[in-house]
């Protein structure tokens, strides 16, 4: 294997390969230690971190259909001082190449940049602000479906950080290329394009939903058109690096991400279903350059031919 050509730099990062573990995927990183080696991956985008603890939507949080999953855990975190003295902590003592991006969560604006004011002292490589969730301020409405919130979510963020800032956007936005411009003109380094898309399931025997929230975020291989879709629309309209996620699960997924823009991508209900995905990944991206004569994946990023 030669590793070497999966390497990348990001937003001034240097990732070992571009595979990184999707929000929520593996919560702060503990509960795969001994299952998956998690220093052979590019890095870890941690589980939500909110100014105060939150204990999240009732059971039963998820549910698997044919083509994927549906999730409704509530952002359920310990907050972000939990976060800080022992989580955090436990990764740096853990990870050795591979870094860490906090995915960030709030009931307001000013939440996110307390949160990254707040961890400024701890091992962080990078935040992933999650502007698909509820904006409690605005009777529920996402911060990213408001240009004006966001401006000043991001903005806020970036005055409170140097580290390189993400902005994490949801599939149903009008025009996600536009939000993506307006997230990169407030301050923001690169933009994850997809979040989960909203759904439900039901119960036929019981009759009520599946989950305990009732309804939930779609996630797994149903997703993948969705999110190189929107990989292509956001690279058309920003310069900035975009992190793919949404439906990856082999070598193939992530080859039509990169072709589509990607710089690094996240692979969430593979990694859940099999811890060791996201290795086999790595592999088989490998054995994908040797067969294509790819020097380096850099080399194939937004390289659709569409015509």
């Amino acid at each position: 294997m030669n590793l070497a050509r999966l390497e990348t730099t990001v937003c001034g990062l240097h990732f070992q390969n571009p595979i990184l573990l999707a929000a929520g995927t593996a919560a702060y990183g503990r509960e795969l230690n001994g299952v998956s080696d998690l220093n052979a991956l590019g890095g870890i985008v941690t589980k939500a971190v909110s100014p105060e603890p939150r204990a999240g939507a009732p059971a039963p949080r998820v549910a698997e259909f044919e083509s994927g999953m549906i999730n409704a855990v509530g952002l359920a975190n310990p907050g972000v001082e939990k976060a800080k003295s022992d989580d955090l902590p436990w990764l740096a003592a853990n990870l050795d190449n591979t870094r860490v991006i906090v995915n960030v969560v709030g009931s307001r604006v000013e939440d996110f940049a307390d949160v990254v004011s707040r961890l400024e002292d701890s091992a962080v490589d990078a935040y992933e602000l999650n502007v698909s969730c509820p904006n409690t301020k605005q009777g529920g409405v996402e911060f990213g479906a408001d240009n004006a919130v966001l401006a000043e979510l991001v903005t806020l963020a970036r005055r409170a950080t140097r580290r390189p800032l993400f902005v994490k956007l949801s599939p149903t936005l009008a025009d996600i290329g536009r939000t993506a411009g307006i997230a990169v003109d407030s301050g923001c380094d690169g933009i994850t394009v997809i979040n989960t898309i909203p759904g439900m399931l039901i119960d036929t025997e019981t009759r009520r939903p599946s989950l305990g929230f009732g309804t939930g975020g779609v996630s797994g291989s149903g997703l993948l058109p969705v999110g190189i879709l929107a990989t292509w629309k956001v690279k058309r309209a920003v310069s900035v690096p975009v992190i793919g996620v949404g439906g990856i699960a082999t070598a193939d997924d992530v080859v039509q991400y990169f072709l589509a823009g990607a710089s690094l991508v996240a692979v969430g209900t593979a990694a859940l279903r099999d811890p060791r995905v996201p290795e086999k990944i790595i592999r088989g991206l490998d054995a994908w350059c040797d067969a294509h004569g790819v020097a380096n994946l850099s080399e194939i990023t937004g390289k659709l031919q569409w015509q």
